[in-house]
């Protein structure tokens, strides 16, 4: 079982950007099982690469839309993105440096971003795309 549980109700209706947050979460509980099996930093690494590259394809994603449909609240979302990027880089900096080491402080911290941004600041898109024609 992994640190985060996909759950319905987590659901945006938005089966692309769904199905991206699946993959975040998958991506987490990945890491998160690494961590536990105690990888080899290069492993973990990659691992975090990964989650880092995806998780600026999605944010794409949403920012797309929000500048597509005229979204209301799209800066204060890019926001809540830049921030997030620039923690989880530097992050990675420490952690190939030899500074930081992946923690179960790191995992919960990714663990609670994204379920609180996907049920606080991605709900609040749900509706709006979905009247713009976005399921």
């Amino acid at each position: 079982m992994g640190i985060i549980k996909w759950e319905d109700k987590m659901s945006v209706k938005v089966k692309e950007i769904d199905e991206q947050h699946k993959k975040l979460v998958n991506m987490i509980n990945e890491l998160h099982e690494a961590m536990l099996e105690r990888k080899s930093k290069e492993a973990l690494g990659k691992i975090i690469d990964g989650l880092i590259e995806y998780t600026d394809i999605h944010f794409k994603t949403e920012e797309k839309y929000f500048d597509k449909f005229g979204y209301p609240e799209a800066d204060a979302h890019k926001k809540e993105h830049q921030d997030f990027v620039k923690k989880v880089v530097d992050f990675k900096k420490g952690y190939d440096e030899g500074k930081l080491l992946l923690s179960l402080d790191v995992m919960n911290f990714l663990k609670d971003w994204l379920v609180n941004h996907i049920m606080g600041s991605d709900q609040k898109y749900s509706d709006f795309f979905n009247q713009h024609g976005l399921h």
